[in-house]
């Protein structure tokens, strides 16, 4: 018997079978498939390269705004997957956690199958591996959730993008979180005509509702047809041009049909072939682990990190909880899950990201300042006829620190990750908007929200460069 098995290799498996190993324990780390998990094989990875390309594609329409004449713009989408798989393929290889959990000793089997509990202690794999471990660490992430829908099998995932052929000449997507609204993104820019649709009332229901808005409002500019509460699905139909979707609301039939119909409808926990249910780990109605602060399940020798537990199902969170889940499983509860600033991000176009809390949630427990820098009056943005988006900053009025950072448009991401240091470091905002950035660039927007965040508070920032093209 070992020390520690982790069962899954994404993020959050891999950071929990290094740390343990780190600690001294004897670790195995066994995965289904290939390692590197969803993360790497089906999903930031590989959905970042196609879209890259997307962006290239965009970047290719710009060019004769600069007196650059190029000639007839073609996709060949096989070369693209091509250099999908080259990517995954090389980002594996050049794994530095995997270098790092060969030189810590750790076992690693690799496309064992799927893993069962025989016992607390015991699991068996598809391919016939009995693995023991005084501790175990679920990492076993999630997978797109199955509608009982009358034709689901009809549809396809986003993973399905990876085996086309072609791009199709339409598309529906069903759902309008962050998988389904890059997808939509991806697929408008390599030619296809999208139709994006949501139960709820507003897309990317978890973003800033400012975010929601101006993603939205691009889509339809972009010519995808978004549709916001939309009703209920009653079926999906096989028809000779592809699928077509039924769908009600207030009584009254419609339809849709397209090429493909692509689903991405939330997430449910890996976990159905695990056994839980027979060892007493407790699992809510999607099947994602329930766990403690320490992150044990109601086994006491059975821990969960990742994607499976349901919390935020982003990387960031997945590594610390990895880490959080190992070094409990090795060295007894001594180390919390704490609460920290996450950054959630979009590849689309327009990109968006976020940090800290949304305007709505801040305002429910602070009195705050906002303060927004629209790109159409920035200097890098108008440099680079990149003017769709804006920064806007949410600031506690009493502490003049900095609650959330939300952003759409050019860069957005690595504005945001800015944002995400400030925050974690309790920065005021007049402290930030005094940190003297290179100009002109697109984080400097974050400074000039930062600046005038702090002239509503009616705090002195000194001079800063003039991002703000229009106010300056």
């Amino acid at each position: 018997m070992t020390d520690v098995v982790v069962i899954g290799a994404g993020p959050a498996g891999a950071v929990a079978a290094l740390r343990a190993a780190d600690l001294g324990a004897r670790t195995t780390l066994v995965t289904c498939s290939g390692f590197g998990g969803m993360a790497a094989n089906d999903g930031p990875v590989p959905v970042r390269t196609l879209a890259h390309a997307a962006r290239l594609i965009r970047d290719v329409q710009q060019l004769g705004q600069y007196g650059i004449a190029v000639g007839e713009l073609m996709l060949d989408y096989s070369r693209l997957l091509a250099r999908v798989r080259g990517v995954v393929s090389d980002v594996l290889a050049h794994s530095s956690l995997r270098e790092q959990l060969d030189s810590a000793g750790v076992t690693i089997h690799e496309r064992a199958g799927a893993a069962r509990f025989a016992d607390p202690h015991t699991i068996v794999t598809e391919t016939g591996l009995l693995l023991q471990a005084d501790k175990m660490i679920i990492c076993v992430g999630g997978v797109g959730r199955r509608l009982p829908i009358p034709g689901f099998e009809f549809t396809s995932t986003h993973s399905s993008a990876f085996s086309l052929t072609e791009v199709p000449p339409t598309m529906l997507v069903i759902g309008g979180g962050a998988t389904g609204v890059q997808v939509a993104s991806i697929f408008n820019a390599f030619g296809s005509r999208v139709e994006l649709f949501e139960t709820g009332p507003r897309i990317l229901s978890g973003e800033d509702e400012d975010i929601a808005a101006a993603v939205a409002t691009a889509f339809r500019e972009a010519g995808i047809v978004v549709h916001e509460n939309f009703g209920s699905i009653d079926s999906f139909e096989k028809t000779s041009a592809g699928v077509q979707m039924n769908f009600s609301k207030n009584s009254e039939r419609d339809s849709a049909e397209a090429t493909l119909a692509v689903v991405a409808a939330g997430w449910v926990a890996n976990t159905a072939e695990l056994n839980l249910g027979g060892l007493g780990v407790l699992t809510d109605h999607r099947g994602f682990v329930k766990v403690d602060d320490y992150l044990r399940t109601s086994v006491p020798n059975i821990f969960a990190a990742g994607d499976v537990t349901g919390r935020l199902m982003l990387v960031p969170p997945a590594l610390q909880q990895g880490f959080v889940a190992s070094t409990n499983a090795v060295l007894g509860p001594t180390v919390r899950l704490e609460e920290s600033v996450n950054t959630s991000a979009g590849f689309t176009h327009p990109e968006y990201a976020s940090a800290g809390l949304t305007e709505t949630k801040a305002r429910e427990t602070h009195d705050v300042v906002t303060a927004v820098i629209h790109f159409d009056s920035t200097i890098r943005t108008i440099i680079d006829g990149r003017k769709v988006g804006f920064c806007k900053l949410i600031v506690d009025r009493k502490t003049a620190k900095i609650l959330g950072c939300h952003v759409a448009g050019e860069r957005a991401v690595e504005i945001a990750q800015v944002a995400a240091i400030a925050i974690s470091a309790g920065l005021r905002v007049d402290d930030l908007a005094r940190v003297p950035l290179a100009f002109p660039t697109y984080t400097g927007n974050l400074a000039d929200a930062a600046a005038s965040a702090a002239r509503q508070l009616e705090l002195h920032v000194g001079c800063q460069a003039p991002e703000n093209a229009m106010s300056r």
